[in-house]
């Protein structure tokens, strides 16, 4: 599964000896697989402050995880015909153990080696400080995927456009790619050549009748030059005088005239046009995709830094000072035992918080300055990390 729990108790004896006892049991049930998760020891400052920053976290954690979808989704827009390839390019840095330090490694193995980067974000600064570097650092990068994706689904919008005038059939699609100079009787003051749509089954019809639909028709002027599943378009030459007269009875034998007139200038610029956007967009494809895999990786490893910013927040504002808890990552084995594995974590620590564990029975039991709904607390510190980014 690509789903984890982040969870912490108190340090001391008792809680860890029910952190093995945890262990234990969701071992010998297989319920999951579980690991300690490092967090540094943070300048702490007032528990005032740390409740503000509690509620920014919550919102800086939404974001971040909003943000690195839509940057999943951006790569997939991208690769396009390659989505077969997209895990492969979401990826995390391999972090700070030296075997993994240059190796780009899977999500779930980022989170389960997880250690937090000292150097990027220094844990003797201030909390808000560490906070507001997270913070700038994920703004910057929704900045830049904005705009450089923009660019590029405004060039792939309008090749997509080009490309449609190409598509469908003889009635609508664009005929500058299928027709060329020589089909066309050019730069006549008295004769021009037009294109008919005749259905398959009119062909013969159309060859025996052509010339007589109208006066001044151009015998054997008539060439087919394109076909699709219904019909095929054809050439014929006649007067300009008797163009109106030729469709009219073009029409009255299901002959259908399309109003195209061959324009060399034109039918050049759509095919540059189309060779440019073509061009453009393979030169942007490769660093377009290089940018959303760096700073896809970025921003994941933000994200799970928030992550490991909010449990220890929580932890102390729950257990107070001074700072003394067990973080553990809990990875369920899969779905249908969570409900299990959340039977024995609130039995494990119920003794944490005896109002709070009874209440997630009793709904109807408030619990003093808790901000969250009653079904979203448990007596043990508890976060949600989920790597279905795709879904």
């Amino acid at each position: 599964m690509s789903e984890f729990w982040l969870i912490s108790a108190p340090g001391d004896q008792e809680n860890l000896q029910a952190l093995e006892r945890m262990n234990t049991v969701t071992s010998k049930s297989n319920l999951s697989y579980n690991t300690k998760f490092s967090i540094p020891d943070f300048k702490v400052g007032t528990l005032d402050s740390l409740v503000g920053l509690s509620d920014e976290l919550g919102k800086l954690d939404t974001f971040a995880e909003s943000l690195i979808k839509k940057m999943a989704q951006s790569v997939v827009e991208v690769m396009e015909d390659a989505k077969g390839k997209v895990p492969e390019n979401l990826l995390a840095n391999g972090g700070l153990k030296e075997k993994m330090k240059y190796l780009k490694i899977d999500l779930p193995s980022f989170v389960t080696h997880f250690e937090w980067d000292m150097a990027k974000y220094p844990a003797k600064q201030p909390l808000v400080s560490v906070v507001d570097t997270l913070a700038k650092q994920l703004a910057q990068i929704e900045t830049d995927l904005k705009s450089r994706t923009a660019a590029y689904n405004t060039l792939k919008t309008n090749l997509e456009n080009l490309e449609k005038k190409s598509m469908g059939n003889l009635f609508t699609r664009t005929l500058s790619d299928i027709v060329s100079k020589e089909d066309f009787v050019l730069g006549s003051e008295y004769l021009i050549t037009l294109l008919v749509i005749v259905p398959k089954p009119s062909y013969a019809q159309w060859q025996k009748t052509y010339e007589s639909l109208s006066d001044m028709v151009v015998p054997r002027s008539t060439k087919l030059i394109a076909e699709d599943n219904e019909g095929g378009l054809f050439t014929v030459t006649l007067f300009r005088k008797v163009i109106e007269d030729f469709k009219t009875k073009a029409r009255e034998n299901k002959f259908t005239v399309r109003e195209f007139y061959y324009d060399e200038k034109e039918i050049k610029r759509e095919r540059e046009e189309m060779s440019r956007l073509l061009s453009d967009k393979k030169q942007q494809y490769g660093p377009l995709l290089r940018w959303l895999k760096v700073n896809f990786s970025e921003a994941f490893i933000a994200w799970i830094h928030i992550k490991a910013l909010r449990v220890f927040v929580e932890s102390v504002l729950r257990y107070g000072l001074p700072v003394n808890f067990q973080a553990v990552l809990l990875q369920p084995h899969k779905k249908s035992s969570t409900k299990r594995l959340r039977e024995v974590l609130n039995s494990v620590f119920r003794h944490l918080d005896q109002v709070a564990a009874a209440s997630i029975l009793d709904a109807s039991v408030e619990i003093p300055g808790l901000q969250l709904n009653n079904q979203d607390y448990f007596p043990y510190v508890y976060f949600h990390i989920d790597l279905s980014l795709l879904d």
